[in-house]
């Protein structure tokens, strides 16, 4: 299973900000959204950078209010996917990297937004597919 798939599944919607949007701004997007995190992209469409809750605890215990920009909270450093990109690959990046969303780029552009709850979704379709299967075998 690839990365392409779980997009045909959840789709390709993303939400973002852009960097001089307020903290509580993005918070809000965010909640209205039901989503953990945004991206964050210049007037252009270009990914500059991730702002997630981790984001707003950071800077909630640093500055004790949410008196800032997105731009000022974001992180900067965001690891990317492709849609060719196999299940077992994000797990591992995700893990390594002690990351929860990963931004999907084909050809430059974001195209989508995989996270690990929609990583964990599609490796228990899997197993679930797989006993499924296991259990027709041995029951003929």
């Amino acid at each position: 299973m690839t990365v392409a798939s779980i997009l045909q599944v959840k789709g390709s919607a993303v939400y973002s900000v852009t960097p001089d949007a307020t903290v509580r701004e993005a918070a809000a997007t965010m909640a209205e959204r039901k989503v953990g995190a945004l991206l964050v992209m210049d007037k252009d469409e270009r990914l500059l950078g991730l702002v997630s809750e981790r984001d707003f605890v950071r800077v909630i215990a640093r500055q004790g209010d949410i008196a800032s920009t997105v731009g000022e909270v974001m992180t900067a450093e965001v690891y990317t996917c492709a849609p060719s990109d196999s299940i077992s690959d994000l797990m591992h990046t995700m893990t390594e990297r002690r990351i929860r969303h990963l931004p999907v780029m084909n050809a430059g552009r974001v195209v989508g937004m995989v996270s690990i709850g929609d990583v964990v979704k599609s490796r228990m379709a899997d197993i679930e597919e797989e006993a499924t299967l296991l259990r027709a075998y041995i029951s003929q």
